[in-house]
């Protein structure tokens, strides 16, 4: 083979050494195959090409070396970038060594001070001793002077008042000294003591409490047969979260009555109290007086959508708070993050997020609640506590028994009604079937008007199949019940305990 040919006419040689017909017969009719051709050409036909082929001028001449020079600069980089952390490494051991020095002096010169002052603590006896006998000795040798030799009257005189005087202002100074240290020794005393017996009496006071509430909160659930009994204590607590234990309706009407749970207090008060049911009696269809009926699903069902009305406004206060901030913390950032998914907002678009993020009025949604459930009645909320009736393809759900049959869809189904409540609002904040509704309750809020049921009923039309129908229902609902009272209604701080025992 010839040394200067390129690389293509190096692979046609090869050809016509292992007699591949295919490529001749190519190169006969002249056509120009290109390289990249003419290697499958041989790879199919088995040609192993050989690695020295592949050399080409261009790659000797100008990928090598340009190959080369970027190594020589990445090299050049990293070594500059070792420099740079060697030089920090130093910078970093003289900051340790300075530190750790500095430490070393403070640590040596606080140890000196403080084995020079004990030392001179230790030199004081001595000192003291070293002056009395020093006083001592010139006491005695004036009064053996005195006695010894004659001496004038006055000097006498003078010396007698001199040591005297000296000697009480001694004796004045130690005793003031002394007295003084009783006194401040003997308030310590008394400040001590004082304490200890407030300790004592506020550490007995607790534990009799708690052996008293220990016993009290006992929950026995024995046969259905047997009716729990609902006792009351005045004392307050927070909230009241009450179990699935399949009340009847009269039991949880005395339990209304036990608490003082009435909705004209509720309605002149503006305060409902927390009573959290976490199903519908199974019974409620059967009591005989249709306006008894609707108070106990408007007592059960209101301080459900309050607490959730409640809980929107405080994540939208705090969201306003955070808007406001230049820095967010990173416990911050991960509440936005988990408010814009829950709010299906995209693109972290916090003005989005605090128009979607407002409370539902009231009075619409136990308008809805009523309408959708039958009034505590129907199936759906018995069955799957689904108050609002809201529609789903793919989660867990009731079939309508008048389903038609090309449509697949199912009744949403809840563990606990307040679950059917936070799904209903969030389904009113997020879904785009719903933004008019949205954008009036921004209108409202901007014109700092109350947002009310009544107002906003109309914007739900795609909410129900009926259309204006259904919301004209909603007004009927919200003005024979009263249910723009609810409005401005909010929890109380504590309620009053309950106890069931079977």
């Amino acid at each position: 083979m010839k040394k200067k040919l390129s690389y293509r006419d190096k692979l046609i040689e090869l050809a016509y050494i292992y007699n591949v017909k295919e490529i001749q017969d190519y190169t006969k009719r002249r056509k120009n195959l290109t390289t990249g051709q003419i290697e499958l050409i041989l790879k199919k036909n088995k040609i192993i090409i050989p690695k020295d082929f592949k050399t080409s001028f261009f790659k000797e001449n100008f990928t090598k070396p340009i190959s080369k020079f970027k190594t020589s600069i990445i090299g050049y980089k990293e070594e500059k970038i070792k420099d740079k952390n060697r030089f920090f490494r130093r910078v970093e051991n003289y900051k340790y060594d300075t530190s750790r020095k500095i430490n070393h002096g403070i640590n040596n010169l606080w140890k000196g001070v403080g084995n020079t002052g004990i030392n001179f603590l230790n030199i004081l006896p001595t000192l003291g001793v070293t002056i009395a006998k020093f006083f001592g000795d010139l006491f005695t040798d004036v009064f053996n002077s005195i006695y010894n030799q004659q001496i004038d009257q006055k000097s006498a005189r003078n010396v007698i008042i001199g040591f005297f005087v000296v000697a009480g202002i001694t004796t004045a100074i130690f005793a003031g000294v002394s007295a003084y240290k009783n006194y401040d020794f003997s308030e310590k005393k008394i400040e001590t003591k004082k304490p200890e017996k407030k300790e004592k009496q506020v550490i007995k006071k607790p534990e009799v409490k708690e052996k008293k509430e220990t016993k009290t909160p006992e929950i026995k659930v024995k046969k259905e047969a047997k009716k729990p009994e609902l006792k009351v204590k005045r004392n307050n607590v927070a909230e009241v979260i009450l179990p699935d234990l399949n009340l009847k309706t009269e039991t949880v009407i005395q339990l209304f009555k036990d608490v003082d749970y009435d909705l004209r207090t509720v309605r002149n008060e503006k305060l409902v109290k927390p009573i959290y049911f976490t199903q519908f009696p199974r019974d409620l269809d059967n009591l005989q007086s249709v306006q008894l009926k609707k108070e106990t699903f408007i007592k059960i069902v209101l301080p459900l959508i309050v607490a959730e009305n409640e809980k929107i406004l405080d994540d939208r206060l705090k969201l306003k708070t955070l808007i406001e901030k230049k820095f967010t913390t990173d416990t911050e950032k991960q509440w936005l993050r988990q408010k814009l998914l829950e709010y299906k907002v995209k693109k972290g678009n916090l003005e989005e997020l605090l128009f979607r993020m407002d409370m539902i009025p009231v009075s619409i949604a136990l308008a809805q609640a009523a309408k959708e459930s039958g009034w505590g009645t129907s199936r759906f909320a018995l069955e799957g506590n689904a108050i609002f009736g809201q529609w789903t393809w793919d989660g867990q759900g009731i079939a309508p028994l008048k389903r038609d049959g090309d449509k697949n869809h199912k009744i949403l189904k809840f563990p606990i009604l307040r679950a059917s409540v936070k799904a209903y609002k969030n389904n009113l904040n997020t879904h785009k079937s719903y933004s008019k509704f949205r954008e009036k309750r921004k209108q409202l809020r901007d014109k700092k008007k109350s947002i009310t049921g009544l107002s906003l009923t109309e914007t739900l039309k795609n909410y129900a199949q009926t259309g204006s129908e259904y919301t004209k229902i909603l007004n009927q609902i919200i003005t024979q019940n009263r249910l723009s009272d609810f409005e401005r209604v909010r929890l109380v701080n504590s309620v009053k305990q309950i106890e069931l025992n079977s």
